[in-house]
């Protein structure tokens, strides 16, 4: 069903009560706050425990507060579906607890961090890669300027394109744009002493295996807490977590706005309008189409963000030529639906009128009426996926002669009086060399042996093929499984240095030549070192030759953009590959 959700009234203290409630959930959740400090402590943790206690009171999940590292350990962490870092500091987990934590979150649960839960753990590579990028120092605290870059997570959703804030703005070591999405990142020329070359993410997601991991910089100041906008940024943050809400998570690079306020490159096509306020389109009257009709379109992938009003009926229409008659869009294009009821091939994630989306993933993946949604639609070829909240819900093939994906223009629909749907952040990035249509994959070879030419790795447990994030060429970027599609940033070549190469110049690399199990694989300059050689083995294994650990799929995930890492080898299907 759509609707899953009821709306539940709670009285609560003045400063909660500037919070809307969210529709209380089938059955409650609970939350862990962890405090714990081995160095600096903020005088805002007590501030922000009952913070967070008032969002949970608010919104039906119970909180347990604790600085008891002992709490990290399977049973205990079984009960929550996340655990909050609250400005944790310093080494605050032994060994034994670091393991517990991390099957915890591999298996399913969530992390948030707060604040100087980023200046935590640094010898832990795991909790590096969980958390995103660790700290390194910061300026006075200030106002500064905030650029909300994603407004359809739940912990941003209710912000405008920017916010003006005063707290203590965290420079980074390193850059997590490559392996999250970023929610919000700073403006460093609205205030002194930012420290990471302009592009500075603040806030930002992403999956974690079979958990979610969702980090923010803000929350140092005492008043924080008591901000309404801040407080509902922690509650879209622990939903996320928790999996009370959805998201698209994956990383995002590489992408061009189409529409984020401006509409130009836009014509109207048909009756009825869409008015443009804050960023955001919502449509009145219909039927008929707002067409990007600056540039046509092949092989790309085009995201936005979209929300309906009550029992809504909108789409999203690709692949069809230039025209002024919507009607001419629908039947010579394809219209991916949007519409909280219909017949399963004409709701939401269907391609109208000719296949279904699986309902199962995608309501598992659908926020419902009222909340934001993100799509993603995958053009290459006669091939169109489709992903909701990151979730692949469709995949189709044109096989009609009289259509075809090749003709690129999109468009949106809006669809008559009494439906009303909005749009936000409309994006595309255009890719260079299309796939063709899907066909069976081939047979699993004995083992990947060394070829000079490039090819695919598919994992064996997962039947996806090792991958760099977002397809960023930046030295850091993460390697991770995905669905196999022939992209370059899935094409690696074996070298007689025993070398895994990527784009012609970068190389499979384990993150700063680290050898403990769990320290992640990434890519980076091709430079010699050992920690960039690889072995392949008869049984289909690939060991990192300086640390003589295999690569191996984090937690033995089978998800899109499960990490991969490595680990000691055990013989395990995932540390086992093939070319393709």
């Amino acid at each position: 069903m759509l609707r899953r959700l009821s709306v539940t009234a709670v009285a609560l203290t003045a400063a909660a009560a500037m919070i809307p409630a969210i529709p209380a959930q089938a059955a409650a959740f609970k939350v862990l706050v962890f405090s714990k400090t081995a160095g600096f402590r903020h005088d805002s943790i007590p501030n922000g425990i009952q913070a967070i206690r008032d969002l949970g009171a608010a919104n039906d999940f119970t909180v347990d507060a604790t600085e008891d590292s002992n709490a990290f350990n399977a049973g205990n962490l079984a009960q929550y579906k996340a655990v909050v870092f609250l400005s944790t500091t310093g080494d605050v987990l032994n060994d034994t607890q670091q393991n517990a934590f991390q099957a915890y979150v591999d298996g399913g649960g969530g992390y948030v961090g707060v604040h100087s839960a980023a200046d935590t753990e640094y010898n832990w590579p795991y909790y590096g890669q969980l958390m995103g990028a660790w700290f390194n120092n910061h300026p006075a605290i200030q106002q500064a300027t905030v650029r909300n870059e994603d407004r359809a997570h739940a912990a941003t959703a209710h912000l405008g394109t920017t916010w003006t804030r005063t707290d203590e703005w965290y420079n980074y070591r390193t850059n997590p744009r490559a392996n999250a999405r970023v929610l919000q990142s700073l403006d460093e020329s609205s205030y002194s002493g930012g420290g990471m070359g302009g592009d500075h993410p603040i806030t930002w997601c992403h999956p974690q295996s079979s958990g979610r991991a969702f980090y923010t910089g803000l929350g140092h100041t005492q008043e924080s807490y008591a901000d309404s906008n801040f407080r509902t940024l922690l509650l879209g943050g622990i939903r996320y977590a928790a999996k009370a809400v959805n998201a698209d998570c994956r990383p995002e690079t590489g992408y061009t706005a189409l529409y984020n306020g401006s509409t130009t490159g836009w014509s109207q096509a048909g009756p009825g309008s869409f008015t443009n306020s804050a960023a955001t389109l919502t449509s009145q009257g219909g039927m008929g189409m707002l067409w990007y009709s600056a540039k046509e379109f092949r092989a790309y992938s085009l995201k936005l963000d979209w929300r309906l009003t009550g029992d809504s009926n909108s789409g999203v229409i690709v692949g069809f030529p230039a025209t002024s008659d919507p009607n001419a869009a629908l039947n010579t294009g394809y219209e991916v639906q949007i519409d909280a009821t219909d017949t399963p091939d004409k709701t939401t994630g269907a391609i109208y009128g000719f296949k279904s989306a699986d309902i199962a993933a995608r309501d598992a993946a659908l926020n419902p009426p009222g909340q934001w949604n993100t799509y993603e639609l995958l053009v290459q070829g006669e091939r169109l996926q489709v992903f909701l909240n990151g979730t692949k819900i469709n995949d189709f093939t044109n096989a009609d002669p009289v259509r075809s994906l090749q003709q690129g223009y999109i468009g949106i629909q809006n669809h008559g009086s009494g439906d009303v749907v909005s749009f936000r952040n409309i994006r595309i990035k255009e890719l260079t060399s299309p796939s063709p249509s899907p066909s069976p994959s081939p047979s699993p070879s004995p083992s990947p042996s060394p070829s000079g030419s490039a090819s695919a790795l598919r994992g064996v447990a997962s039947n996806r093929c090792l991958d760099i994030s977002g397809a960023s060429q930046a030295n850091g970027a993460q390697a991770q499984i995905w669905d196999c599609n022939g992209q370059v940033n899935q094409r690696w070549t074996s070298t007689s240095s025993s070398e895994l190469r990527v784009y012609g110049n970068k190389c499979l690399d384990v993150n700063g030549g680290g050898t403990a199990d769990g320290t992640a694989v990434i890519i980076w300059d091709c430079n010699g070192q050992n920690n960039q050689k690889w072995r392949f083995n008869s049984d289909g294994s690939i060991t990192a030759v300086g640390a003589n650990k295999c690569l191996d799929v984090s937690g033995n995930g089978t998800a899109n953009g499960t990490k991969v890492q490595i680990w000691s080898c055990h013989g395990g299907t995932n540390q086992k590959w093939t070319r393709v």
